[in-house]
């Protein structure tokens, strides 16, 4: 039986990479449950669109902010514009992130190498950074951050993804160490392989470790991820401060009602 999903109404949310994809997916979840949704991208076109959708709809506001994760001043300057907009900052979502260079290492490109790292890894802390402040300062928020299954193991040609996932995942893990116990929630979501552009390009690269010959079918749909993420800021899931969610357990999807 699904748990009861939390009732965002009122509370504001900010989420990194809501251009498309699970992040877009997500804006739309989170404003339907009531909440304030702040979209942060370098895709300012993509999430003014998303903006104006959901304004249209009428009821919680929707705010696009310009952001390069792999920049902390436009970070924390993503997340004082929404405390600025709505308040105070309720959720962070660490959704941005890319999956070239798809290479072996000894072939990677190095600058393509460290601008993943600079978007997966560092772009993480630096929200995490921003972040943290302003709910320590109110004595509560939430803290959600998308891993991969890729955290936990080598994938050919993904030495950054993995790398930068694995260092994403001991993040997550330390913010709960240092701040759990200060009133925030903090963990993270691997929701699996996931219909959208990252998997199409996969499907065209070069190196052929086993995930670049799934089906679009094989993947779940991007509102699942973002039902699960939403799932996550209510007390159900409690017991996973601090740890990692997985979406391939069947249990955890029961609970969030997928189907």
């Amino acid at each position: 039986m699904a748990d009861q999903m939390p009732d965002m109404g009122g509370k504001s949310v900010l989420i990194t990479g809501a251009s498309r994809g699970i992040g877009a997916e997500a804006a739309r979840v989170f404003h339907a449950a009531g909440a304030h949704v702040a979209l942060a991208a370098r895709s300012t076109a993509q999430t003014e669109s998303l903006a104006a959708e959901l304004n249209a709809k009428g009821g919680a506001k929707a705010l696009a902010i310009p952001c390069d994760v792999a920049d902390f001043a436009q970070v924390e300057a993503a997340v004082n514009t929404a405390v600025n907009a709505f308040g105070g900052l309720d959720v962070l979502i660490g959704n941005a992130g890319m999956i070239d260079p798809i290479d072996p290492m000894a072939e990677a490109d190095p600058d393509a190498w460290s601008r993943l790292i600079d978007v997966n890894l560092k772009g993480v802390f630096y929200g995490l950074r921003a972040a943290l402040p302003v709910m320590a300062a109110a004595g509560k928020g939430t803290i959600l951050t998308v891993s991969s299954g890729a955290a936990h193991g080598p994938v050919a040609g993904w030495s950054a993804y993995c790398a930068s996932k694995a260092g994403a995942a001991m993040l997550t893990r330390s913010a709960h160490l240092e701040y759990g116990g200060s009133g925030l929630r903090i963990m993270g979501l691997s929701p699996g392989t996931v219909a959208t552009q990252m998997q199409r390009d996969i499907k065209v690269s070069r190196v052929d470790n086993g995930v670049r010959r799934l089906e679009w079918d094989d993947h779940i749909p991007a509102d699942w991820p973002a039902r699960a993420l939403l799932w996550m800021c209510g007390a159900a899931s409690d017991e996973f401060c601090g740890e990692e969610i997985s979406l391939r357990v069947e249990d955890i999807r029961a609970r969030v009602g997928l189907i």
